[in-house]
């Protein structure tokens, strides 16, 4: 089989109108939720790497890991993503020494939970799916109240634990440690009762 083999040149022909055909069709919200969990995936890298990190190819290789998302929601790369930023974290705090900030830590949390969720959604949506913008509002809301719920939890249980220098690390950690097994063992019960 050569390439002037009009056998060829058809099924070439083919896949490019069927492209074609698959690009014509692409509606906004499924990019716009795609383009969002770029946007925060983006977001939690410039908070957890140190900022000598994030210029010239650092910053070119955390566009495309912040890109890779993205494009497979459906597959290892949001993993991927939150364990490049985990790991800009702690090399920002135990490698160069930065000291951990709250703000820092919240804003991580609340990019890393909303790359997260905006994933799960752009998985369910196809290219090429007619969905009422009020199903992104109505997610977008609702992963907000999750956030801001946590980050109230937090702060509180940080209160709770007296951190801040020179102590209370170990009381907050089992209150984290048992609230976090608390939670799973909720689902686990929510599940099961299905």
């Amino acid at each position: 089989m050569s390439a002037d083999d009009p056998g060829v040149v058809d099924a070439v022909t083919q896949r490019v109108r069927a492209v074609r055909s698959g690009v014509n069709r692409i509606s906004m919200l499924p990019l716009l939720v795609r383009f969002l969990v770029f946007l925060a995936a983006f977001a939690s890298f410039l908070l957890a790497f140190p900022g000598e990190l994030l210029v010239g190819r650092g910053l070119l290789a955390l566009l495309v890991a912040a890109v890779l998302p993205a494009l497979g929601p459906r597959r290892v790369w949001p993993t991927f993503a939150v364990l490049v930023a985990v790991g800009g974290w702690l090399l920002a705090t135990a490698g160069y020494g930065q000291r951990p900030e709250l703000w820092r830590l919240l804003g991580l949390a609340t990019t890393l939970y909303l790359t997260h969720s905006l994933c799960a959604l752009a998985a369910l949506l196809p290219y090429d799916g007619v969905v009422d913008p009020t199903v992104l509002v109505r997610w977008v809301t609702r992963a907000g109240a999750v956030v801001l719920a946590g980050a109230v939890l937090g702060v509180l249980l940080m209160e709770a634990g007296g951190l801040g220098p020179g102590g209370g690390f170990r009381t907050a950690t089992v209150a984290g440690l048992l609230v976090a097994v608390g939670l799973a063992a909720l689902l686990g019960w929510l599940l099961r009762r299905r």
